[in-house]
């Protein structure tokens, strides 16, 4: 149940169950009320008509009580008892003037209503303003009973009625008071613990976050609002993870760039130095060798230069800050202006470069999928061990994409250094040894390029000897091939 529906069922909750109980405990005061007023005030008897035909009904069984012996008369009497209470009423008899029977509650009234009713002679009903005398003469078995029924029926009851009616307004309103309270108490915590419980875990997992572990992962099973937060909670920790891990990286980078640079520059740096210093001592005293000395301070600048360049477009890359421009291209036909353009250059280096390509459409950078192929081919020329080394291109279609399969010739590399090969500034040992073979950066940059593009770079082995660079790119969606071609 969400947070939304517990509070709306508690504040309907909160107005309904204190009522409901409100309403049930007037019904029981009333109940009880009724009941008590009707077994001891006599409420029933409110008037004299009511009063006279209790007498009456009192009356016949005092007679026939009375028309017994004398053990009989006083259990049969007794037995009145029940009735009397049920009216309010109280008994006096007397015979022959004696007192026979009294039961019920006297007042210092009745004697003078007593010589008040007597005086009347024939008995009858005497009453004031609290209190009724019903009075009568019996002749039986040659005796004279003198009957005596007294009621305050009007008094009692409205003091009774005040006493009932004002214990049942402070029952009531305890009631109300303990259910409203008892009613909060349970629909709080009802409520709250729903919100208590994911608050705590939440702040558990704030305080991983702050602690440094950024692998920590919020467990919630609950189906409310909070599900979604500690489900955002989650994402944010794993991206706050990968954000954290790639500035990790992004610094190991910049130190290893920094680092490899400097390895890099030195060579070239210490070569121009030692060919100057030829040059400057007099050493290089020929024209010939002076030619010789500036050359090769020439090649080491465009070294230095390349090495600066390549540093530059990586850096731009890894800032985001190198755009591409991809637009809808023919691969077959650039592949075939690019090797045109650059096989006579290659194969003075003694790279020759063979070719098997099917039609295929892409979104791509025409200029740096040009660098991509260029660092690739300059990387086979670098590490071929033969004086003519051959580099084989296969452009294929695999249904979701294409596949450019460049396969050179050449040393190839060992199994385990595979998945390196495009890391920053990665070389084998014996290129390391040798800095003129490669800085290390060519396959880093090719393959940000191919990823920035959508696409995928890997390395395989060759058989029976080299190194395949497997290039997958993605298909132009948006072309529509021309069937009447």
């Amino acid at each position: 149940m969400t947070i939304q529906k517990r509070l709306y069922l508690s504040n309907i909750l909160m107005i309904i169950v204190p009522v409901g109980i409100t309403i049930v405990t007037a019904f029981l005061c009333l109940l009880i009320l009724w009941a008590v007023l009707g077994r001891t005030t006599g409420l029933g008897f409110s008037d004299s008509e009511d009063f006279l035909q209790a007498q009456g009904t009192i009356a016949l069984a005092v007679k026939e009580a009375l028309n017994t012996n004398h053990d009989e008369q006083i259990k049969r009497l007794n037995s009145l008892s029940r009735l009397l209470d049920d009216a309010s009423m109280s008994i006096t008899i007397l015979e022959d003037g004696k007192l026979l029977y009294q039961y019920g509650a006297t007042s210092n009234k009745d004697a003078r209503l007593m010589t008040a009713v007597d005086g009347m002679g024939e008995g009858g009903v005497l009453s004031t303003t609290d209190r009724s005398l019903f009075a009568d003469t019996l002749l039986m078995g040659g005796k004279s009973y003198q009957l005596y029924l007294f009621s305050t029926p009007r008094r009692y009851t409205y003091t009774t009625l005040k006493m009932v009616f004002a214990l049942s307004l402070l029952i009531l309103v305890a009631v109300i008071v303990l259910s409203v309270y008892v009613t909060n108490f349970f629909l709080t915590k009802f409520v709250f613990q729903k919100i208590n419980q994911p608050l705590n875990i939440l702040t558990d997992g704030v305080h991983q976050i702050r602690d440094g572990n950024l692998s920590f992962q919020i467990v919630y099973e609950g189906d409310d609002e909070f599900a979604a937060i500690c489900a955002d909670f989650n994402e944010m920790a794993v991206k706050l993870k990968h954000s954290v891990e790639q500035t990790r990286l992004h610094e190991e980078s910049r130190k290893a760039l920094v680092a490899e640079l400097s390895h890099d520059l030195r060579s070239p740096l210490t070569s121009i130095q030692a060919y100057v210093s030829g040059l400057l001592d007099g050493i290089a005293s020929t024209k010939e060798t002076q030619h010789r000395y500036l050359l090769t301070i020439q090649k080491k600048a465009e070294e230095i230069q390349h090495l600066v360049s390549q540093m530059l477009l990586f850096s731009k890359m890894e800032l985001d800050e190198y755009p591409l421009h991809p637009e809808s291209m023919d691969l077959k036909q650039g592949l075939l202006q690019f090797f045109n353009d650059a096989q006579t250059e290659y194969a003075a280096q003694g790279l020759t470069i063979t070719y098997e390509l099917c039609d295929a459409q892409i979104t791509a950078d025409r200029a740096a999928l040009n660098r991509v192929l260029t660092n690739i081919m300059d990387n086979s020329v670098k590490y071929k061990t033969k004086e003519q080394g051959v580099m084989h291109v296969v452009l294929s279609d695999t249904g979701d994409g294409y596949q450019l399969s460049m396969t050179d010739d050449g040393p190839g590399v060992a199994h385990d250094s595979l998945a390196k090969l495009f890391d920053l500034f990665y070389r084998e040992s014996v290129s390391r040894q040798n800095p003129q073979m490669g800085s290390g950066l060519g396959l880093s940059i090719a393959a940000k390029i191919v990823e920035r593009m959508g696409g995928a770079i890997r390395a395989e082995p060759a058989y029976p000897q080299g190194l395949s660079l497997l290039i997958r790119l993605p298909k132009d969606t948006a072309y529509v091939p021309d069937t009447d071609r």
